[in-house]
């Protein structure tokens, strides 16, 4: 029998505690001989990388042993940061000194110098061959230089430098290296400043003489992204190219002209934004191409190259899909699921038969998780998309007539996307009467090159329009008490949350997560990788310089009103504590409700489970503080003003 109490007020089962541990993100999967190795962050253990396997009676097992910790930095966001060969010896970035380390039946050697300048990521094993993405923060540098190299697995190099093959440099930056099957050729990414690589990036292709590659060819150049390739065969190369205005396809023949259409077209994007390293919209898997489709959620399919005939497989998950490897016609795909789960599973392209290797779910029942629901509103700039959740408890509802708070959810990026799948965030949300709409805002990855373009110079205005038209919707549909919507980002989704609050007032609270707040403070301060993503977003320094002024929430100081949360990394070198601090001192002097919690030793994103569960819990207590319902389990938080 359910109970009737007011939304907001629902006691649930749904911890912070259970969030945080629930359903980790998968972090790579491979084939080791007939076994399958996958990565997995730890919370318990300030977010440690761990790889696992699973052993002969089913346990899952630790292959990286306690304390190392997989994880790259590379471009500040890391990526590629272990592989493995066929015989079972694993490669691995070490997080707290960004060495290449090399791990033998639990004996682990180091493959690369001592050097506190150099990081390593995006690494990739092929045929006998370790290559990775160098990057190196030499003092004597004025910006950081990258490199692909070939790293010897025979211990070699880790004290002589000199040992270490530099394959290919002289471009700002450089990802996604395949070697060709006979060895002979080098397919890489390039992309230089002021571009990102969604915006301007292309696949180059070199002969290797003499073990290093000198003159090289791209297939296509011009203003569009092209991304991962990966070798047919020794003479054919497959990458992705958005040409069309989707990411789709494309097969190249050494010495022939570009191709201008791809073999397997589709009104969906097999790509996305290149954040991190080591990323894979597809394999090749024998005879076959496994790839995902996104156009709002993930599908994934198989193409046959020779036809472009293609068949949709039963992959479970829906968002977040990354094709990891292959070995034969066998594809291994990791992705999370409607219900709130995380999986890998090993599909076999040549009969569709789809196995799981490893699936979580979250320790509540389904009964408790939200099924999305896609949205489509009409903003000022066309169509935007979202995900709504609607408060989800078997237990308990509320009074006919009560319309119940909504929080609004802008991703960070903002060059990124949202799929139809419930956070344990979320979750968390719902289960106490709290609805969730997930907003895919312009600018997003998803949707086709136009979608993502509409926010080509439009930061500040195109994405608060959308959340704003989006947060309208809710509200004009009846679905939303209108005087409890509140809106939470973190990062660029941090900076839409406070443009959303001084530009509008459909916003009654908001929820920054190591937001932007000072577009000028921001391009100075942040790091290299995205040193001139501002110009793509707002415009080119010093001529936008007043567009930068304007377009800033700590410009329009005055206009904050709503009470507003804000959480911070104390190491974040992406949006360094100052700007939080800034917006708290603003928020002080105009006397506006606010809270400030400070996490020492986090960073861009939080790992440690202890954060995750006291930002939570901090901000559950800050939407019943400011929307004025109880929270049952959870101490009410001080509010300054």
């Amino acid at each position: 029998m359910t109970s009737e109490l007011p939304y907001g007020s629902w006691p649930s089962l749904i911890t912070a505690e259970a969030a945080s541990a629930a359903s980790p993100r998968i972090d790579g999967a491979r084939f080791v001989g007939e076994d399958v190795w996958w990565g997995e962050p730890v919370p318990a253990e300030a977010g440690r990388v761990a790889v696992r396997h699973r052993g002969d009676d089913g346990d899952v097992e630790d292959v990286l042993p306690t304390p190392w910790n997989a994880r790259s930095t590379v471009h500040e966001y890391g990526g590629g940061a272990w592989t493995a060969d066929e015989a079972g010896t694993l490669f691995f970035v070490e997080k707290t000194d960004q060495r290449v380390y090399s791990v033998v039946d639990g004996t682990v050697r180091p493959l690369t110098p001592v050097a506190g300048h150099a990081r390593h990521g995006g690494l990739e094993w092929r045929d006998g061959v370790l290559l990775a993405v160098r990057e190196e923060h030499d003092p004597g540098l004025a910006v950081p230089r990258r490199a692909i190299v070939r790293i010897p697995v025979d211990g070699s190099a880790a004290d002589d430098d000199a040992a270490i093959v530099v394959l290919v440099r002289g471009s700002d930056f450089v990802a996604q290296p395949a070697l060709s099957p006979d060895g002979t050729h080098l397919a890489w990414v390039a992309w230089n400043h002021p571009n990102m690589p969604w915006e301007r990036a292309e696949v180059r292709v070199g002969r290797i003489e003499g073990g290093t590659v000198g003159e090289w060819t791209a297939p296509v150049t011009g203003d569009r992204s092209v991304l991962q390739p990966r070798w047919l065969d020794e003479q054919t190369l497959l990458y992705l190219d958005d040409a069309s205005g989707r990411w789709n396809l494309m097969r190249w023949r050494l010495g022939d002209e570009a191709p201008v259409a791809s073999f397997a077209p589709a009104d969906a994007d097999t790509g996305g934004g290149l954040w991190v390293l080591g990323l894979s919209w597809y394999t090749v898997a024998g005879d076959h191409v496994v790839a995902v489709r996104t156009d709002g959620a993930d599908h994934v399919v198989t193409v046959d190259p020779a036809t472009g005939a293609t068949t949709t497989l039963p992959v479970p998950a829906v968002s977040g899909v990354v094709i990891e490897d292959a070995r034969g016609a066998r594809a291994l795909v990791s992705g999370a699921v409607p219900g709130g789960g995380t999986g890998v599973w090993s599909v076999d392209a040549s009969d569709g038969t789809v196995v799981a290797v490893r699936e979580s779910s979250p320790p509540w029942g389904e009964e408790w998780t939200p099924r999305a629901t896609a949205v489509t509103v009409d903003g000022p700039s066309g169509p935007v998309h979202a995900f709504a959740y609607p408060p989800t408890n078997p237990d308990v509802t509320a009074a006919d007539g009560e319309r119940p708070p909504y929080v609004v959810f802008v991703h960070g990026g903002p060059t990124s996307h949202v799929g139809p799948v419930a956070s344990s965030r979320a979750a968390y949300l719902t289960s106490r009467g709290i609805g969730v709409l997930d907003v895919n805002y312009g600018g997003s990855t998803g949707y086709g090159r136009a979608y993502r373009e509409r926010l080509r110079g439009q930061w500040g205005v195109v994405d608060v329009a959308d959340v704003v038209a989006a947060a309208r919707g809710l509200i004009d549909g009846g679905l939303a008490d209108p005087d409890r919507v509140a809106i939470a980002g973190g990062s660029a989704g941090g900076w839409t949350v406070l443009g959303a609050l001084v530009t509008g007032d459909v916003f009654s609270a908001g929820i920054s997560r190591y937001g932007v707040g000072d577009a000028r403070a921001l391009a100075e301060d942040t790091h290299d990788f995205e040193a001139r993503y501002l110009d793509g977003l707002i415009g080119p320094l010093p001529e936008a310089e007043q567009l930068y002024i304007q377009r800033s929430p700590l410009t329009h100081a005055e206009r904050f009103s709503a009470p507003l949360l804000l959480l911070q990394g104390s190491e974040d070198a992406v949006v360094p504590p100052a700007q939080s601090e800034a917006i708290r001192d603003a928020l002080s002097a105009r006397g506006v409700p606010h809270a400030y919690v400070l996490y020492e030793g986090e960073g861009h994103g939080f790992r440690r489970a202890e954060t995750i569960v006291h930002a939570l819990e901090s901000e559950y207590a800050f939407l019943g503080a400011v929307f004025g319902f109880d929270t049952p389990g959870v101490a009410p938080i001080e509010l300054q003003r």
